[in-house]
């Protein structure tokens, strides 16, 4: 459905949290919406059994694994993201917090709104739509090992389940629809088998297929996998030209172009400012704003954990979802579990000893040398990957720290790939202290508990100086003006008011915890002041609200 001048109303890009809002509420308000998502469509027996099923779990689509996981790299940060029909809800771990107090009066947009109060309907709605249990409802070794161990680090007090969106149910027991009076997909009550990172092949997670591309796609919306987004380009007519080509081809791209009065960006941070960013480069969007890459996130974060060198049968540290509990080592640090299903051992190739925090790469290289010459045999065990997701709890560490990195394009081998400098705030961390107290803390409860040694154990990125983080944010943030950002309040792009940025490039700040739910949120609020198709826009104008920024 288009209004003649355009192949389609509005395209968007990406569908992910802020896609898919995007596809469902603007379908719903009768615009015709375009879907391109560079990653395949998943049924639930499509994902990988164990991330060791590289094809199917990775994302390398030249070396043809189309799988769900993303790695990316800038020197100052390794990132891990989603990729798929339903983007990064294929791997994430189901969690759903609302941040706290800081996040919503950081000095970013704190102005410009009560954001607190102006998002409370819109993350009720995201967590009817993402079916949330408040609180996990199971109980297990994991849960009770992370209850210790912030009892012994004396903020017991903090602990808590985690708020999660799964169909618990009846394990194993398919049931129509229970979410959406029949008109979502059937559902499997879950098993417990730990692989949601992996792709959760029962059917109970709820990612994104199961709740708003559904629906956007029985209400018509239009989604194409394996597509490419390679250009936005400004026409002068007004309106724009999307440009795709096949993912990862190396010679039949397949390159295609379409017209759209409206571009939603849900690329996901990094395939956001990738794709901005090379527009700006090239000229094929004048006038993006300067702010773009500046106060990108990294949710403070750290991926720590520990290891036993061998477990007891009956301590089933891999049975549950993905994240179940977290606690708060101080105020602005917060820590949660995580687990990879039996079989799904691939990641704990990242995983090495404890280093030093802020001593020189050759003081942590040697503190790896000295741990493995002391106890060598130890050493070669905890390193094992045998049954590495059986034998260890993951600690994932997010902070409210106000840090961030600039993200730009440099050229390479003539290509353009982002690179990253420390940017506004303290130097985006690459050792966080109260990661690893945390994680010395769950090794100390895991052998207390377990019978058996267990260690505190690091990341081969962390000894590198490079910390890892699965919630990469910002760089086309929510801003009062260009000077301070991308967007304006309503997600519109400062100068190019039919561009929107609705994913996790447009949060402004570090909110301490899983951000799926706040993007989610924010995409909500978003949609729901775009007009009905054919209606009056009561949005202000920019230059209204530009006028008032520099009056004030």
């Amino acid at each position: 459905m288009s209004q003649g001048r355009f192949d389609h109303d509005v395209v968007v890009i990406g569908s992910g949290f802020g896609g898919s809002v995007a596809a469902l509420r603007l379908r719903a308000k009768g615009y015709g919406v375009h879907v391109y998502e560079a990653g395949r469509r998943f049924a639930d027996e499509d994902f990988a059994k164990t991330s060791w099923d590289l094809r199917r779990y990775l994302w390398a689509p030249a070396l043809g694994c189309f799988g769900v996981q993303r790695v990316h790299k800038l020197p100052h940060v390794l990132v891990l993201a989603g990729a798929g029909v339903g983007g990064g809800s294929l791997n994430y771990a189901n969690t759903l917090y609302v941040p706290g107090e800081v996040f919503f009066a950081d000095r970013q947009w704190a102005h410009i709104a009560d954001w607190r109060a102006e998002l409370a309907p819109h993350y009720a709605t995201a967590k009817r739509m993402l079916g949330v249990v408040e609180q996990y409802p199971h109980e297990g070794p994991v849960e009770r090992i992370m209850a210790g161990a912030a009892d012994d680090l004396g903020v017991g007090h903090t602990f808590r389940r985690a708020p999660v969106g799964v169909w618990f149910g009846v394990p194993g027991e398919t049931v129509p629809d229970p979410f959406f009076g029949g008109d979502g997909p059937e559902r499997t009550g879950c098993t417990l088998c730990g692989n949601c990172m992996v792709g959760c092949r029962v059917g109970a997670k709820n990612t994104l297929v199961k709740n708003y591309l559904a629906l956007a796609e029985r209400l018509g919306a239009v989604i194409e996998p394996l597509r490419t987004v390679t250009e936005v380009r400004a026409l002068a007519e007004g309106g724009y030209q999307v440009t795709t080509e096949r993912s990862g081809a190396w010679l039949r791209r397949d390159r295609r172009s379409v017209t759209a009065e409206q571009v939603v960006f849900a690329a996901g941070t990094w395939g956001t400012q990738q794709l901005l960013h090379r527009m700006k480069d090239s000229g094929a969007l004048p006038g993006l704003p300067d702010s773009l890459g500046r106060l990108t996130r990294t949710n403070s974060e750290a991926l720590d954990g520990a290891v036993a060198v061998a477990v007891p049968e009956g301590l089933e540290l891999a049975r549950g979802i993905a994240i179940t509990t977290s606690f708060h080592v101080d105020e602005t640090t917060h820590v949660e579990n995580v687990r990879y299903g039996p079989g799904s051992n691939l990641m704990g190739g990242l995983a090495t000893g404890l280093v030093p925090g802020g001593a020189s790469l050759g003081a942590r290289l040697a503190a790896l040398v000295g741990g493995f010459l002391r106890a060598p045999v130890t050493a070669l065990r905890l390193g094992s990957l045998r049954r590495w997701s059986e034998r260890g709890i993951i600690a994932l560490v997010m902070q409210t720290a106000d840090n961030s990195l600039t993200i730009s394009l440099k050229r390479r081998f003539g290509r353009r790939v982002l690179t990253s400098a420390q940017g506004h705030g303290e130097p985006n961390p690459s050792h966080l202290p109260g990661a690893h107290r945390a994680a010395q803390a769950i090794a100390a409860r895991v052998e207390r508990d377990g019978v058996v040694p267990a260690a505190a154990r690091g990341s081969w990125p962390e000894v590198f100086g490079i910390p890892m983080t699965a919630h990469f944010l910002g760089g086309a943030v929510v801003s009062d003006a260009p000077e301070h950002g991308v967007v304006d309040p309503f997600h519109r792009v400062w100068g190019h008011p039919g561009l929107h940025v609705v994913d996790g490039a447009a949060v402004p700040a570090n909110p301490g915890v899983n951000p799926s739910l706040t993007i989610t949120a924010l995409a909500e609020r978003a949609m729901s002041r775009w007009p009905r198709r054919g209606q009056a826009d009561e949005r202000p104008e920019q230059s209204a609200l530009h006028d008032a920024e520099h009056r004030e």
